[in-house]
């Protein structure tokens, strides 16, 4: 599907058995001289908050934290009284997205807590524009500053402003760095060895493993081997929210951890991938009936995540299940080109092809 995307990993895996891994695509598009491999990573864009969740979890599975805890705990700057504001809507620049009216507010930051971090519903706005601060210190303090866009618990907003600010108190609480906590609690335990950030400001030939992204207006370039996300990228490269690159392989393997209790307890899990509020588990969106929505052809017990930049995971208990899709779906553009479509078929298809 060279118009939909030039490059993607396919891989299934069922009664934690690999049934398929392929490739497609090439990494030049145009000169076709470097084809997709197995071990190319992928910018997992929103995919990235399924692995801060699990770390989130794991903490809270030793003891170290609870979902009723607010986020004033973890990151003290995170408090007092804060109004209810429009937000800026990120993909029509301009324009502002108002869920609530301002006189719902004043709201407390301190009434916050991990559940609704995890739930998005905390009340937090869905993005903001932390990429035209000056640097990351000044974009994280952005973030930390933000007001409200309505009131914690009355609805879900899918938010990356969450996410990061979940992030934050991780590393507060650990004392370390959001790369090392992830590495710590899911990517050494089940030997992912081609996942990782990429920082920014640390010098490494990204190009030849990393499928390209947009070419980013910001930036003034073809994004290859940084993350395409602006806001993960002016922190850094390293967020809560995006900035995660990894082979499909490597997200099956975390997607089946979760049904076969490799990384989190059975009831740890079970609380994390039932339906908390709207559709909703911790970190995990779940299985919609919208024949439009990538999980639809799954059964009703489905849970995964998608990415911005084309990406998903997908795993359906009833069946054993794990499917993963990762393409750079960005390459052309943001405008929806029907791959939306294009993700539904394809897993209706290797559904199909199970039967």
């Amino acid at each position: 599907m060279p118009k939909l995307f030039p490059a993607a990993q396919v891989v299934i895996r069922q009664g934690g058995e690999l049934l398929s891994a392929r490739t497609f695509g090439y990494l030049d598009p145009g000169a076709n001289t470097q084809p997709v491999q197995l071990e190319t990573r992928f910018d997992l864009a929103s995919i990235t908050k399924l692995y801060t969740a699990t770390a989130c979890v794991s903490l809270i599975q030793t003891g170290h934290l609870h979902l009723e805890q607010p986020l004033s705990t973890l990151l003290p700057e995170w408090q007092g009284s804060r109004p209810i504001c429009p937000y800026e809507d990120p993909l029509q620049p301009g324009q502002w997205i108002a869920v609530a009216a301002p006189d719902d507010g004043p709201i407390s930051a301190e009434q916050v807590t991990l559940r609704q971090l995890l739930t998005h519903t905390s009340g937090l706005p869905a993005w903001r524009p932390l990429f035209r601060q000056p640097d990351a210190a000044s974009a994280r303090q952005m973030a930390i500053n933000t007001f409200f866009s309505y009131r914690p618990g009355s609805r879900v907003i899918y938010s990356d402003i969450g996410f990061i600010l979940l992030g934050f108190g991780l590393e507060r609480l650990t004392e370390k760095g959001l790369d090392q906590i992830l590495q710590n609690t899911v990517l050494d335990p089940l030997n992912l060895r081609h996942t990782q950030f990429f920082p920014l400001w640390v010098p490494f030939p990204n190009q030849p493993t990393c499928a390209p992204t947009e070419f980013c207006t910001w930036r003034q370039r073809r994004i290859i081997g940084q993350v395409h996300d602006e806001n993960a990228a002016r922190l850094g490269g390293i967020a809560a929210h995006a900035g995660l690159f990894a082979s499909a392989e490597n997200v099956a393997i975390f997607g089946e951890s979760f049904l076969q209790g490799s990384l989190l307890k059975p009831e740890t899990v079970a609380e994390m991938t039932r339906e908390q509020v709207g559709g909703r588990g911790l970190g995990f969106a779940l299985r919609s009936a919208d024949p439009l929505a990538s999980s639809s052809p799954f059964s009703a017990s489905a849970f995964g995540h998608t990415g911005f930049t084309g990406t998903s995971l997908w795993v359906d208990p009833q069946r054993d299940l794990v499917v993963v899709l990762l393409t750079n779906a960005v390459y052309h553009g943001r405008h929806e080109n029907g791959f939306q479509a294009f993700r539904v078929a394809a897993h209706q298809a290797i559904l199909e092809g199970l039967s």
